[in-house]
């Protein structure tokens, strides 16, 4: 499988080289994974930030080279939207493949869904895999879930801790241990009985860079979806937050949907305040019925599941509980 740097380049600058490696090793070592760096994967923060067209040619020789059948993120960022002018839906079309990557990756997750195969919204190499002492067991359970098995994925519970702790990444905080808090199951904001849809969503500060560009799905490829939102660890004020889903109302992709799974804020920010803002926009738009689950263990959480874009989701709104219905990979 393949490494890139799409967005920010820290995995080649050489303060956090240390922390690649590891989770390179991990890579190798837990999934038994032949791990091979892209031309530019390693060209450091400054290069990549400057060379958009190189961080598209790494993504296009990925999926063009037919010995490599997965690619892995090393870490998000906040501008792979810039490397859409230098990339050919149609060669990514051609060679689908294992996509792994969460934060300002569902900037590439889109363009999976445009190309019209399934990719998987996970963890990193350099936050999950490289995580101090251990890659956490239900985030690495999760990903062989996903990425190796060819039965359904099953059962999506949260995890029954989470942390929410910042540790710089430094080799000296290496063997330090994360802070882990006990954790609530899924709430059901709203809705009733079951409800079935395929998971399309992301990140909601990177979908709002996607919004009217070529790679947006068309309002017909919504209808039906299961949303999956969350947001980064840049803590979206509320008024932010409630003008984003307002948004998704005022172009009809809520009320098309058959449910919205949210995950849980990062650090637990603001929780109390958008499960509110959920619940107002929802009424505005008289999908008080809509179901509505929160807390989820996905995207800038810790540990984390990985959810495969496009499969079928059930939510069950008595029981609290999510599963996935389809598996991963053939």
């Amino acid at each position: 499988m393949a490494t890139v740097s799409l967005s920010w380049g820290g995995a080649g600058d050489p303060e956090l080289r240390w922390r690649y490696e590891l989770g390179k090793h991990r890579l190798e070592q837990l999934l038994g994974l032949q791990v091979l760096e892209m031309p530019h994967t390693l060209d450091g923060s400054e290069a990549l930030y400057h060379s958009p067209k190189n961080r598209a040619s790494d993504l296009m020789q990925a999926f063009s080279d037919p010995s490599i059948k997965g690619i892995f993120t090393c870490i998000g960022g906040d501008d792979s939207l810039r490397l859409l002018p230098y990339l050919d839906l149609s060669v990514i079309a051609e060679n689908p493949k294992v996509f792994l990557g969460y934060s300002d990756s569902t900037i590439t997750h889109l363009i999976c869904a445009k190309a019209g195969f399934t990719s998987f919204y996970g963890p990193s190499i350099l936050a999950e895999f490289a995580e101090n002492n251990a890659v956490y067991p239900f985030t690495l359970d999760y990903v062989k879930r996903a990425l190796f098995e060819p039965s359904p994925i099953g059962s999506l519970p949260c995890s029954s801790q989470w942390t929410g702790d910042y540790l710089a990444w430094t080799e000296q905080n290496r063997t330090l241990s994360k802070t882990m808090l006990p954790n609530a199951s899924y709430q059901v904001l709203q809705g009733r009985g079951r409800a079935v849809g395929r998971l399309w969503g992301g990140c909601m500060d990177v979908l709002e860079m996607a919004k009217g560009t070529a790679i947006w799905p068309e309002p017909d490829e919504l209808a039906g979806a299961v949303l999956f939102f969350e947001t980064s660890e840049e803590t979206p004020a509320v008024n932010t937050f409630t003008y984003w889903l307002r948004n998704y109302g005022a172009c009809g992709i809520l009320e098309q949907s058959a449910g919205i799974l949210f995950g849980k804020p990062f650090q637990e920010q603001y929780q109390t305040e958008y499960h509110a803002a959920i619940r107002r926009v929802l009424a505005e738009f008289d999908l008080e019925q809509l179901p509505v689950f929160t807390n989820g263990s996905f995207g800038h959480n810790e540990p984390m599941v990985t959810l495969p874009y496009g499969a079928r989701i059930l939510l069950d709104c008595e029981k609290a509980e999510a599963q996935i219905l389809d598996s991963g990979v053939k």
